[in-house]
């Protein structure tokens, strides 16, 4: 048993300069009008990488600026994950350019996808590393996406939904009893092919083919998503609290990949959880898939919403359809 705990000790972000509003959209996308993407998403506008940004160059700047505030040398950061389905290049892992823009020669490198869900999962493989390896002084968990240039500017199906931004934690070590208490995950496959993006993948290889509209752009049927997430967000909810051996009541706080404000408010009544016990901002920057739930971590431990000794519970939604929630004891 160690004599610790792992705990998230600091949170940062990146959002990139261009934002797009719902006015801004429907002059692309005619059929449908600003107050309609509001009402079905809660969504009023969205960030847009410029061509500048890269995953590497948003996930660095916002690991900087969590290492600056929390004055932790690079040398010290003994892992990177980088939780992403838009990096760089197809390999190598986008993480290693982190590191080496970092200069953090002492950490190891790890990429995963596991879609929106990828931070939450991301902090669980970082904090049980840490426990098993003491060596592992701190970790950096970063989160980052750049969507919108893999959405056709015209389906209203995504287009609407997706933004570009990256979200970081900064695990350390924690007195015993802070840090994270639990995680559970759950998967069902059943409607695998709701959520895609298949272009480029060896089953579509950009080799020998033109490009096209159905195989290059993220496709979703809402729908289909929708029942997934209200169906299987309050059962791995539930699942990790009677893993924690804790009730609804016990959470301080609830935060969740924002993925759509109605789904959000509705996933919080099902739960009976009112709602002054979440924050959202998808209104305000949409989603922005593996990096929204450290982005929401972020501002709302800035606006004071989080307090020392809180139990905040983080949930999210992936493609496939794969569900994940854990439960951390802040400091």
């Amino acid at each position: 048993m160690t004599e610790y705990g792992i705990g998230i000790i600091g949170v940062n972000h990146y959002l990139p300069e261009n934002i797009q509003t719902n006015e801004d959209l429907c002059k692309v996308m005619t059929d449908v009008t600003p107050e309609w993407i509001i009402s079905k998403t809660g969504i009023k506008q969205r960030y847009i990488a410029t061509q500048s940004d890269s995953a590497s160059s948003m996930a660095t700047v916002a690991a900087i600026k969590v290492l600056t505030e929390k004055k932790i040398p690079i040398d010290e950061v003994g892992l990177i994950i980088v939780a992403t389905f838009s990096p760089d290049y197809m390999f190598p892992p986008v993480s290693v350019k982190i590191q080496k823009n970092l200069n953090a020669k002492n950490a190891q490198i790890i990429d995963i996808n596991t879609n929106c869900t990828g931070f939450i999962t991301a902090l669980t493989i970082a904090s049980d590393r840490m426990l098993i390896d003491a060596s592992v002084k701190y970790s950096l968990v970063i989160g980052v996406e750049l969507h919108t240039r893999y959405v056709n500017p015209k389906d209203k199906e995504t287009t609407i939904f997706f933004s570009d931004g990256a979200g970081v934690a900064l695990l350390g070590k924690v007195p015993k009893g802070f840090g994270i208490i639990n995680s559970k995950f759950l998967t069902d496959s059943s409607t695998y092919e709701s959520v895609r993006f298949r272009g480029g993948g060896s089953s579509f290889p950009f080799a020998n083919r033109s490009f096209s509209q159905e195989i290059d752009f993220i496709e979703m049927n809402g729908l289909a998503t929708w029942k997934q997430a209200i169906t299987n967000l309050p059962i791995v909810i539930n699942n990790l609290c009677e893993k924690s051996s804790l009730k609804i009541e016990d959470i301080n706080f609830f935060l969740f990949h924002q993925a759509n404000l109605n789904l959000i408010q509705y996933v919080m009544a099902k739960l009976k959880i009112p709602l002054d016990k979440t924050y959202t901002n998808v209104e305000e920057i949409g989603n922005t898939g593996s990096a929204s739930v450290g982005i929401a971590l972020s501002e709302a431990m800035t606006f004071g919403k989080i307090k020392s000794g809180d139990i905040v519970l983080l949930a999210g939604v992936g493609a496939g359809f794969n569900f994940g929630a854990s439960a951390w004891k802040f400091i």
